[in-house]
Order: C-alpha cells, then structure tokens, then sequence
C-alpha cells in the first residue's frame, strides 16, 4: 500500500472496538502517514500498530494529560500531521481529546475526522429499540445516589438512552433502573464485534437477574427504550374532567378543554357532554 503524504494539522482515527478487520484502509493509510500518534496506552495501540506492521514514536494523552504536553501536541501539528486515537473506538466518545480538539481548532490547525468503530452506534444498530431519537450519556456515577440522580434526571426524556458500563456494576445499574424507570425495554449489548458477541434485552428485572446468575465480562453498552406512552383514561375519569368543566362552561368549549387535557378527540367529547349535559 502506497503511503500518501498527509499535510501537517491533527487527524482523529477511529480504531477497531474488538475486531482488528474493523480498521479501515484510510485508518491505516493515516496512521502510517503520520509522524506521530497520541494514545490512551502505548501499550494498547502498539498491539494495533504492530498488526498493521508500522511503527510510529507514539505520545501517551489521556484525562490526565497536563498542559504541557496538550501544547507539545499543538507545536507538533503545526509542523507535521499527528493522529489522535482512543484505545477502542471512536476518539472524543466518553474518551479524552476535546481539549485537544478545540484549542486545534481556535488556532487555526487543520483537523480532520476518520469515521470508524463505535460501539454506540454499534449497540443501537443491534438492539432493536428506537434510533429516531436517541441520548449518549456516558458511565453512569458508580455510587448508588448518584446513580439513581442520574437516572431519575433522565427518565423522563422521551428518547432511548444509551449508557457504557462496567461488569462489575451491571447489576446495580439495571436494578437501579427497575426501580426508576419501570417499563422500559432494556438491552445489555457486550464484547461487540468480538468471539462471544450478546445482545440481550428484557425488561431491567430480567436481565439483572440473568447477569446475577451470569456475571458478566467485557466492555458493555446499556441501553433503555423511551418511555411507555401514558395509557388513555377510562371512562369515568373522562367524565369526571367533563363534569368539572360543564359546571362552569358550556357543552362546546368543556369538550374543548378536557380534549387539550387528556389529548382526546373533541367531536367524541362534546357529544358526551350533550349526554351528561
């Protein structure tokens, strides 16, 4: 493979989640053009380098970076092309980089994005819920109030809500949303892209209780459906609104306010107004 010259700036690499075939040929490209790649863990992304049989100096950046060497990196890419990857996945998505990414950007350094792995995007393509509407909202807190904040400042949002978690904390996260968010379709999709692939869903109740007899292992996606529609009122409820409104108004516009309120048909509700009336 010819190795195209690449001009100086910052290009963010998406790196496979599990499967190496996963990278693509521009990911390689790339990462063979640049002089230098920032990493999560030399370690981890020298296995990927080793692999596609290149070698590149590499600069450890992780959340614990300092300014000092946020600014060598910046220097860096000034002068020649430095890739930034994660240790799986899509650079930037609950990993370290934005930082790095804005202050490029406010000065003026070329920055550009290679679309790759993701398990996000993986998980929600898997698990068969809603994706017309959807919310990332990282790792959960690992303390039990916190968790359960989290949750309850979430559950009202009418989107399907997508969490990466540990093994060790699964359970505790899915019981935590049986209690908070009772209803919901969930999935636990984990180890994606690798030898022993699952995408589960059930209700919260049942998948804590398959992970407590099966405690699980790998990188985990959490997912959970929008919440349930409210169920329509029953017929004396809708009555009693009607009655309320008749006392003081007229058949016409008591069927217009329950129907704002209860989200009903007015024509249906007038001509029960006439009944009552």
């Amino acid at each position: 493979m010819d190795t195209p010259s690449l001009e100086p700036g910052l290009y963010i690499v998406a790196t496979p989640i599990g499967n190496l075939g996963d990278l693509t040929r521009r990911a390689v490209e790339v990462l063979s053009a640049c002089a230098v790649i920032a990493c999560e863990d030399t370690r981890v992304t020298g296995k990927l380098l080793n692999h596609i049989g290149i070698k590149r100096p590499m600069r450890r950046y992780d959340d614990h970076a300092s300014d000092e060497a946020r600014e060598k990196l910046l220097a860096e890419m000034c002068e020649k092309p430095v890739a930034l990857v994660s240790d799986a996945g899509t650079p930037l998505i609950s990993d370290p980089g934005y930082k790095l990414v804005r202050t490029a950007r406010d000065r003026g350094i070329p920055v550009t994005s290679l679309p790759g792995p993701s398990a996000l995007v993986t998980a929600l393509t898997l698990a068969g819920l809603p994706t017309d509407r959807f919310m990332f909202a990282g790792f959960l807190p690992s303390k039990d109030k916190a968790r359960g904040d989290a949750l309850a400042g979430l559950a009202a949002v009418p989107v399907t809500l997508v969490f990466y978690e540990t093994g060790p904390r699964l359970v505790d996260s899915l019981e935590a949303m049986a209690r908070i968010m009772p209803g919901r379709e969930v999935a636990v999709a984990r180890e994606l892209t690798k030898l022993h692939e699952e995408c589960r869903t059930g209700t919260a109740e049942e998948l804590a209780a398959h992970y407590t007899a099966h405690p699980p292992r790998g990188e985990i996606v959490l997912l959970a459906g929008p919440p349930p529609a409210p169920g329509a009122p029953d017929e004396a409820d809708v009555d009693t609104e009607l009655r309320a409104a008749l006392a003081e108004m007229p058949p016409s516009q008591a069927a217009g306010k329950v129907a704002k309120a209860l989200g009903l048909d007015r024509k249906t509700l007038y001509a029960r107004a006439m009944e009552l009336k």
